[in-house]
């Protein structure tokens, strides 16, 4: 999408408070969005019930607001758009690159835990739904951030879930529909997704959409080079205390620290970040 505005997006799932992960992601998404002149939006993925946390969707609002971390359009929940996925499942099923499968995690693990056919002659009552990923299926593309990423989908990936069998939209389905139906341009998110998104490319293929660009932000590490622990990068952030998160989350993106050394308020620290930054700073993943 080279030629439209860009558009990019944070999406955090409502299984409790936002952590500094959070933060460094949105921000980062915040800033490549806003230094270009871009818009940045914001998305509540919630297909997954189970594991939601009641409140946790308006605290996170609410941490995003204290940040200042303004978002443009509509607030979108994946709760509310049931009815775009099962369109979109219905097109892959008609066109037979979807199907029903009643495979077991226990039948899968057995068969190496790669899938390449329903090992049952007709699905169960409640079936899951695959996308069929053929011999040689391989995706190709540039990470903004990561550099090139190639993938053998057939091989390391095999058909992979659209619908659980618990009636519930697999990831991979809502936000490849989502990000096509909001018109966003740009995906900016961490790293650990790296590895999902020559399947949402290949979906989006599947599907007749387009690819936004992608750019996948470097995993926080410590000194050492160790990933933080989840202890330490899941504490609940201080929303009335927004700048010491801001500027160590501004330099772990590997900005200039001294560049904000004056700004004493979330307001003046924002601007003065956008104005600053360099995305070619960015820390690669290692």
């Amino acid at each position: 999408m080279p030629s439209l505005p860009y558009r990019g997006r944070f999406a955090p799932s409502p299984t409790g408070p936002l952590h500094y992960g959070s933060l460094y992601a949105a921000l980062g998404s915040w800033l490549l969005a806003r230094s270009q002149g871009g818009q940045w939006w914001i998305r509540i993925e919630d297909v997954d019930p189970p594991r939601e946390v009641p409140g946790a969707a308006l605290a996170q609002l609410r941490t995003l607001a204290a940040f200042g971390l303004v978002h443009d359009g509509g607030i979108v929940r994946q709760s509310e758009r049931h009815p775009l996925y099962a369109e979109a499942l219905g097109r892959l099923i008609a066109s037979g690159q979807a199907f029903a499968c009643s495979c077991s995690r226990a039948e899968l693990a057995a068969a190496g835990g790669i899938h390449h056919r329903c090992l049952h002659a007709a699905a169960g009552p409640t079936p899951a739904f695959r996308l069929r990923v053929e011999e040689g299926a391989r995706v190709d593309f540039d990470d903004a951030l990561q550099g090139a990423v190639s993938q053998d989908l057939y091989r390391e990936v095999g058909d992979f879930v659209l619908k659980r069998a618990d009636g519930y939209w697999a990831y991979q389905l809502a936000v490849v529909v989502d990000d096509a139906a909001q018109g966003m341009t740009d995906v900016v998110r961490g790293a650990d997704l790296l590895d999902s998104t020559p399947r949402q490319i290949l979906l989006q293929r599947a599907l007749g959409l387009p690819s936004p660009r992608y750019l996948h932000l470097a995993l926080i590490k410590d000194a050492q080079g160790h990933k933080l622990s989840k202890s330490e990068a899941a504490r609940p952030l201080d929303d009335a205390d927004p700048l010491p998160a801001l500027r160590s989350a501004w330099r772990d993106l590997g900005q200039y620290p001294r560049a904000l050394a004056h700004a004493g308020s979330v307001d003046s620290f924002l601007d003065a970040a956008v104005a600053a930054f360099h995305a070619d700073r960015l820390p690669r993943q290692r």
